[in-house]
C-alpha cells in the first residue's frame, strides 16, 4: 500500500503516484503533461493554471475530496485580487497534490494547444433566414386615436408589409417608445417567422433606416470540439470560424464517462452544462472579434450535437441515455431563446436545435443527412462523420439506416501506441507511393512534407510527437490504395508488398514500419 496520490491530467490522460506534498507544477512536467510556466513557479505568469476535478470518476477509478488540492495560498490570494483568477482554476505552481486528483489543463494553459480543423463548405442555397429586416412608417399619436405605439407599428407592419398578429419581447417593448420618436416615426424592425403560418415576432426595432447587417450562427457541438460559424443573414456570407476544445473533457474523454460522472456525482450533469454554456460564450466572443461585430446582432442560431451533448447543452441529465433502451428526453426539433440557455448574443435571438435520430444518434447525424440527402440517392450512399463518435448512414431512396459507434479515443492514443490528438507536432497527413511504397507524410504545423528540404528545420521546434485519426484514417486508406492492405485488412508479405518495410510482429501478424529519416530513429508501426 503506497501513501503516494495518483493523479491523473485530461485532456492527456497521462497519469502517475507522487508524493504527499507535490506541486502540480512538477508532477506536470514529470508526466510529460503540456502545462505552461515561464515564471519559474512563482505565481506571477498565471500560464500554469489547471482546474481540478472533484467527485467521483468511474472511468479512471477514483474519488476525488474536496482536500485533494492544498489550501488556496497568498500567493493565489493575491494573483486573483490583481489579475483575476476564474473561478474552480488554480495555479499548478502554488496548489500541491495532498490526495489522489483529477487535473484538467484547459487550453490557455497549453504549450501546444489543441488544433479544431472544422472548415465550413459554401454550398449553393436559397438564402431564407427566419429573421428580416424590414422598414416602416408608423403613424404618430393622435388625441382622437388612443391606440399604443405597439399597436401602430403592428398596423404599420400589416398594412406595409403584410404581416398581421405581430407580438413581441417585453425587452424591445420597454425600449420602442424612445426608439420610435427618435427616429421621427420612422423605424427598421427585425422581424422573426420561421414560416408564413408562425405569428411574426418583433425582436428588435432601430431608429431610422438601418443599413447594417444581422447574423446568424451554426454550431456543432461536438463531445472532443465546439465549432461555430458566424453568417450575414442579409447575404448569406459566413464572415467568421472558430473553434475550441469542449471543456467537458476534464470530466469524462467520451460520452459514457459523462454519463457516469453525472450518475455519481450529485451536481455533475449540472457541472457540465455550466462548463458548455460558458465555452460557447467564449466561442462567440472568438467569432465577434474575429469579424468586428457586436454579438447582440446575432439574432439566430442552429445547433447540432450528439444525443449527451444535446442533453447536457439543455441542462437535462443524460441519466436514461446511460442504459438501455436509451431513452431521449425529447427527439423532436427544440425552439428556444438565448437567454433560456443562457447564451451571451442578443436576448431575444432564436435558437434552433435540430431533432435527434435515436438514443445515440443526434442531431448532427440529422444535420449530416439534411446536407448529403442520402434518402435521395438512386444508388446506395454510406455517409460517415468521424469524430469522437462516429456516425454512419447507409440508404437511398428506399430506406435509410443510421447507427454509431465510439472512435475518438481510439484514434487519439487508446491501445494505439503513437496515437495522439491533433496538436502541433502531431502526422496528419500520409502518402505513400504506389510504385517505391516508400510513405512520406505532413505534421501539423508545418506545410512542408517529410521529404522535402527543409522539413527538419521546419519541425525542429514541434517535433514528431505521433499521429491523430486524420493521419490514422489517410494511413491505411494509402496502404489499401497502394496494395499493402488487402479487402480483408491483411497486410501482405515482403515479396508481395515489395518493400523491406514489411516486418513480422511478434504475434505473427504483418506490420509496416516507417522512419523518415532513415536513422534508425522512433518507428511507427501499422499492424
Amino acid at each position: 500500500m503506497t501513501d503516494d496520490a495518483l493523479v491523473i491530467f485530461t485532456p492527456s490522460g497521462k497519469r502517475g503516484r507522487f508524493a504527499l506534498g507535490t506541486p502540480v507544477l512538477t508532477a506536470a512536467r514529470q508526466l510529460g503533461v503540456d502545462l505552461d510556466s515561464v515564471c519559474g513557479g512563482r505565481g506571477i505568469c498565471s500560464k500554469c493554471q489547471i482546474t481540478p476535478g472533484y467527485g467521483e470518476f468511474s472511468k479512471h477509478g477514483v474519488t476525488v475530496e474536496a482536500d485533494a488540492l492544498s489550501e488556496w495560498n497568498a500567493v493565489e490570494e493575491r494573483y486573483k485580487r490583481i489579475r483575476g483568477l476564474i473561478d474552480g482554476r488554480r495555479l499548478g505552481c502554488q496548489a500541491k497534490v495532498m490526495g489522489d486528483v483529477v487535473i484538467d489543463v484547459p487550453p490557455e494553459s497549453q504549450v501546444h494547444k489543441q488544433v479544431v480543423r472544422k472548415r465550413v463548405e459554401a454550398r449553393e442555397i436559397r438564402m431564407d433566414p427566419s429573421v428580416h429586416l424590414h422598414f416602416v412608417e408608423v403613424a404618430e399619436p393622435d388625441m382622437h386615436d388612443p391606440s399604443g405605439d405597439l399597436e401602430r407599428l403592428s398596423d404599420a407592419l400589416r398594412d406595409q408589409w403584410g404581416f398581421k398578429d405581430v407580438t413581441i419581447d417585453l425587452p424591445i417593448l420597454t425600449a420602442l417608445q424612445p426608439i420610435l420618436r427618435k427616429g421621427e416615426w420612422k423605424v427598421t424592425v427585425a422581424l422573426h417567422q420561421v414560416a408564413a403560418t408562425d405569428t411574426p415576432r418583433i425582436m428588435q426595432v432601430w431608429p431610422g433606416l438601418y443599413e447594417g447587417s444581422i447574423y446568424g450562427v451554426a454550431v456543432d457541438l461536438g463531445s472532443t470540439t465546439i465549432a461555430g460559424h458566424l453568417c450575414d443573414l442579409r447575404t448569406g456570407e459566413v464572415v467568421a470560424s472558430s473553434g475550441l476544445m469542449n471543456p467537458q473533457i476534464r470530466f469524462g474523454e467520451d460520452l459514457m464517462s459523462r454519463v457516469s460522472y453525472s450518475m455519481m456525482n450529485p451536481s455533475g450533469a449540472a457541472e457540465m452544462t455550466a462548463a458548455v454554456r460558458q465555452a460557447m460564450n467564449t466561442l462567440f466572443g472568438q467569432l465577434c472579434d474575429e469579424a468586428k461585430v457586436d454579438r447582440a446582432l446575432i439574432m439566430d442560431s442552429v445547433f447540432v450535437c450528439n444525443p449527451v451533448m444535446h442533453h447536457l447543452f439543455l441542462g437535462i441529465d443524460p441519466y436514461e441515455l446511460g442504459q438501455a433502451p436509451f431513452a431521449l428526453a425529447t427527439s423532436n426539433a427544440l425552439r428556444l431563446t438565448a437567454r433560456d440557455l443562457e447564451l451571451q448574443m442578443h436576448p431575444a435571438a432564436r435558437v434552433y436545435l435540430l431533432p435527434c435520430i435515436a438514443g445515440h444518434v443526434g442531431a448532427d447525424a440529422a444535420a449530416v443527412a439534411l446536407s448529403e440527402n442520402p434518402d435521395k440517392s438512386e444508388d446506395l450512399m454510406l455517409v460517415v462523420d468521424v469524430g469522437t463518435n462516429a456516425e454512419i448512414l447507409l440508404g437511398n431512396t428506399t430506406k435509410v439506416l443510421a447507427c454509431s459507434s465510439p472512435t475518438g479515443p481510439a484514434f487519439e492514443g487508446a491501445q494505439i501506441s503513437s496515437g495522439q490528438r491533433a496538436a502541433p507536432g502531431a502526422i496528419e497527413r500520409v502518402e505513400i507511393d504506389i510504385a517505391t511504397k516508400e510513405p512520406r507524410f505532413k505534421v501539423i504545423g508545418s506545410d512542408l512534407w517529410s521529404d522535402d528540404p527543409g522539413f527538419a528545420a521546419a519541425t525542429a521546434t514541434t517535433g514528431i510527437t505521433g499521429i491523430c485519426g486524420s493521419g490514422i484514417i489517410e494511413m491505411v486508406a494509402e496502404m489499401r490504395i497502394a496494395g499493402i492492405v488487402d479487402a480483408q485488412g491483411l497486410i501482405g508479405s515482403a515479396e508481395q508488398v515489395g518493400s523491406d518495410r514489411r516486418a513480422r510482429c511478434r504475434r505473427g501478424r504483418g506490420s509496416c514500419r516507417s522512419d523518415h529519416q532513415g536513422t534508425g530513429g522512433p518507428k511507427i508501426t501499422v499492424t
